[in-house]
């Protein structure tokens, strides 16, 4: 099982790979939209906002903060799993390792980033 600061790491490096994009494809790929990754296995949710601009930065969600638009649930294994290997990101899901939910719209953008 990894740690919570392990997970915040992995996150952190998914969006670093965002903000390091060329800003026009940010803004053809990126909606203004907010993501949350619970990590089931430390029962901690993750949040950030990915937009043109980039993303912000990673933070513990409050408790009763409103869903975000696009919500990600995982263990602490495949968190960081998936940060070291974003290829992997469709194997979790097909394997029922990572469940998605938000807008199949939302998703589209999304998969253009894996």
């Amino acid at each position: 099982m990894a740690t919570a600061e392990e997970c915040r790491t992995a996150l952190e490096s998914l969006t670093e790979r965002i903000a390091a994009m060329d800003a026009k494809d940010r803004q053809t790929h990126l909606l203004d939209r907010t993501l949350s990754c619970r990590v089931s296995d430390l029962d901690l949710t993750f949040l950030t906002r990915l937009g043109p601009h980039g993303a912000d930065p990673i933070k513990i969600a409050d408790n009763g903060a409103p869903p975000a638009q696009v919500r990600f649930t995982a263990d602490s294994n495949t968190v960081v799993g998936i940060a070291g290997d974003p290829h992997s990101f469709m194997r979790a899901w097909l394997a029922g390792k990572l469940k998605v939910q938000g807008s199949v719209f939302d998703l589209l953008h999304l998969r253009k980033l894996m």
